[in-house]
């Protein structure tokens, strides 16, 4: 083992953010989730509770005449505010002002979604880009921090990838780090937000999201739409809840722990860390 695997070892938790190594950060995220899969995924699966979705009239028919309605009327009002905002972020961080990017949907089914652009392409001495924190330009974090970034996901409700209320979708890579439990929440097409219906200081971590999207799949109703629709414009104008759930603040998801607990990138446990900087030395190696 180097001395900065011995670094590591040393340490309860490791913050993978922080971690110096040589290889690429991307990388090194991929391997840790690989070896927390190797070591818990199993067991996680076996003690998880069967996830039953709701079916009604709402969610097959219901629901999807009301996201038609609205992101149709949104995208109208929303046109100008829209204009205003790639003009800025032309200037802001330059061409293209559009930033695409490939989420899962319904059933796993992947699909694109667009957002202006908000982020600076700095890279770190291995050429990855820098975590999303660092490269958010002011206006950039004022936008995200009223939620502007996401009126273009409308386009995506009106084209059926998305619902107005639903679970938020994630990256493909995420596909193979959820529990057979978790990945049922991708039985219902992902949407703006899910809120979870109480007010809380605390940060919002990966298993409540998740556990709060499990509810959601099996209790969909029109009430429960309503509902979490008030939640969601509370959300908006709330600068304490939109800090606490943005997931920079508690770093990626990439594993669970032997109790079924989500583990974070900002506190993954050191011998998870270890081990795979052992693994993509061997991988180097070999190569």
């Amino acid at each position: 083992m180097d001395d900065k695997g011995k670094l590591v070892s040393i340490q309860k938790e490791v913050n993978l953010n922080e971690v110096d190594n040589p290889y690429s950060r991307i990388g090194l995220f991929r391997a840790v989730a690989k070896v927390i899969r190797e070591d818990t995924m199993e067991s996680v699966n076996i003690h998880s509770k069967k996830v039953y979705p709701r079916t009604s009239f709402y969610t097959k028919y219901g629901k999807r005449i009301l996201d038609i309605i609205i992101s149709s009327i949104a995208i109208l009002v929303a046109f100008p505010v829209n204009l205003l905002i790639g003009i800025i972020t032309f200037f802001d961080v330059g061409y293209p002002i559009f930033f695409r990017q490939e989420r899962l949907g319904k059933d796993g089914k992947v699909f694109t979604i667009t957002k202006f652009r908000n982020m600076t392409n700095e890279k770190d001495k291995n050429g990855d880009l820098l975590p999303a924190e660092q490269r958010v330009t002011k206006f950039g974090y004022y936008v995200r921090k009223t939620s502007l970034d996401e009126l273009l996901n409308f386009w995506s409700i009106l084209k059926g990838d998305m619902s107005v209320i639903g679970p938020r979708p994630l990256e493909p890579v995420y596909n193979d780090r959820y529990s057979e439990r978790h990945k049922m929440r991708m039985a219902v097409r992902p949407g703006l937000e899910c809120p979870i219906l109480y007010e809380t200081k605390q940060k919002i971590t990966w298993y409540r999201q998740f556990e709060n999207d499990i509810y959601y799949v099996e209790n969909v109703s029109l009430i429960l739409d309503l509902k979490m629709a008030v939640s969601l414009v509370k959300m908006v104008f709330n600068k304490e809840r939109n800090s606490i759930r943005g997931a920079s603040a508690r770093g990626g998801f990439v594993g669970y722990t032997l109790g079924g607990d989500t583990i974070s990138s900002h506190r993954v446990p050191a011998k998870y860390v270890e081990k795979a900087l052992e693994l993509l030395a061997d991988s180097e190696t070999c190569n």
